[in-house]
């Protein structure tokens, strides 16, 4: 099942570059996409662990294999109809761009496959500068003079991340004296004989390496940039799946220290960089023009909570998880909507969009929940996790931590609110209603869907976790310690 994952997407491959042809190139992809859940569902929700030399399912990277397969196989309806209207952007899309388009999204989903099932350190670090090199195209995709620039900085500031985090390798690798393997099982039961001052710098290296994939301040620069100039089902995947795949890396690295009794060390970097996200998406949200770019610090944001639970540890562990779930499905949500906001106004600033609930009724009232998720308003799954770190944070006697981290999530949630509710309501202006009501119709089924299962389902974890789903969140944090 997992070569099966791994392979058919490089058989695809060949076929999309040999026929160009958008009905086959479609129709491979959407193959792809159910195939990918089918086998991540029989994977996850199977009666044993399926265990490889290289490649595996194990408690830890369960949850993020289920959320990468089907936010895929959300984003992959949502471009079922997002493909056939791109032309509107101003961008002639012929089949050979649009053939081209499908093939970098195929390699880009297989790159991220490969670094959730990895067993190796080495091989994660070569499937996460495959998704650079299989993302960069898709943001530049639209060719504008924004899309070059955000694609060269994303290309410059990923690819000195992943050459610390190489560098971190290597001293992780001289930590380990004669034990010449990368394999996490290896290093895991070695661990505590490691050379602690080689292991400690290691951290460091490879933390911020991996950390700039995952969006984490102070190396999140590529970040709102890449996310707002890429077409939207690409923003959502960069956001949902991308950034939980750098996650993966560092967790797996973060128990290697916890093993080797250095998780004070490693906990304290954690919470630094968790806070630092948290105060850059609360300074920027206040000064932002562009929608899609507040989306984009948004997920700095989450993914400095992310940062803040897994340095928490304990109750911790399960908020990550939730959370993890949480906003995978509500961004992917929020950035889907936004194409559907691109596609009626024509425009990503703020100021040009009034009314929305007015001009489609659907895209306005899924922007508003998507908003309502993200938040973290009840019942979102989010609310639940936010407040298991409050939890952990009062029982652990981190009273400032915790005054701080709810005072910049209040600032936060009012920065995002107001543009949010600022577009949703009002009046359309006289010069925009023939454009919308020209652009509406253009709007297929496919482009709400997707978002209406993920939100329904954000907002159910809320209140009801399955027995199923429950058991997965369990073992993902057990494996922690």
């Amino acid at each position: 099942m997992i070569k099966t994952i791994l392979l058919f997407p490089i058989v695809a491959g060949i076929l999309m570059l040999l026929f160009r042809k958008r009905f086959i190139d479609n129709l491979l992809l959407n193959i792809y996409a159910f195939l990918h859940f089918a086998i991540t569902l029989f994977l996850v929700f199977g009666n044993k662990l399926y265990q490889g030399t290289y490649f595996a399912v194990d408690n830890t990277n369960k949850i993020f294999l289920l959320i990468l397969s089907f936010v895929f196989l959300m984003v992959t309806l949502y471009n079922n109809g997002y493909s056939k209207s791109l032309p509107s952007f101003g961008v002639q899309v012929g089949d050979k761009k649009i053939c081209l388009y499908w093939f970098m999204t195929l390699a880009f989903v297989w790159a991220m496959t490969g670094t959730v099932l990895t067993t190796d350190l080495g091989i994660a670090w070569v499937f996460i500068e495959a998704t650079t090199l299989s993302s960069a195209y898709l943001i530049f995709f639209h060719r504008t003079k924004t899309a070059i620039e955000a694609a060269w900085k994303y290309v410059f500031i990923c690819s000195i991340g992943i050459a610390l985090a190489f560098v971190g390798i290597i001293f992780l690798n001289v930590s380990t004296g004669d034990i010449n393997s990368l394999s996490y099982n290896v290093l895991y039961n070695n661990a505590p004989m490691f050379d602690i001052f080689w292991l400690k710098t290691a951290f460091v290296f490879i933390l911020f390496g991996f950390g700039a994939k995952m969006g984490l301040a102070p190396i999140h620069f590529w970040l709102p940039d890449a996310h707002s100039e890429s077409p939207s089902p690409i923003s959502a995947l960069l956001s949902a799946t991308l950034l939980n795949s750098a996650f993966l890396v560092i967790v797996r690295v973060f128990k290697l220290m916890t093993i080797a009794n250095c998780d004070e060390y490693a906990r304290i970097m954690m919470l630094v960089m968790g806070f630092l996200s948290l105060f850059v998406t609360a300074v920027f949200v206040y000064h932002i023009k562009n929608y899609k770019r507040m989306l984009a610090y948004s997920s700095i944001e989450n993914m400095g909570i992310l940062a803040i639970g897994t340095a928490l540890g304990g109750v911790g562990y399960i908020a990550v998880m939730l959370h993890l779930i949480g906003h995978s499905l509500a961004k992917a949500s929020f950035f889907l909507t936004s194409g559907n906001i691109l596609e009626l106004f024509e425009t990503k600033r703020i100021k040009s969009v009034n009314g929305l609930i007015k001009a489609d009724g659907k895209t306005g009232w899924l922007w508003m929940f998507s908003m309502l998720a993200i938040c973290a308003f009840p019942t979102s799954v989010l609310f639940i996790s936010e407040f298991l770190i409050v939890k952990t944070m009062i029982s652990q006697k981190h009273y400032i931590l915790c005054v701080l981290f709810l005072l910049l999530l209040t600032v936060v949630l009012y920065g995002i609110g107001r543009v949010v509710i600022k577009m949703a309501f009002g009046e359309i202006s006289e010069d925009k209603v023939k454009i919308l009501e020209e652009n509406k119709t253009k709007l297929s089924a496919f482009m709400y869907i997707p978002q209406f299962i993920m939100l329904i389902i954000v907002f159910i974890l809320g209140v009801y976790v399955p027995p199923f789903l429950n058991n997965i969140i369990s073992c993902a944090s057990a494996a922690l310690y």
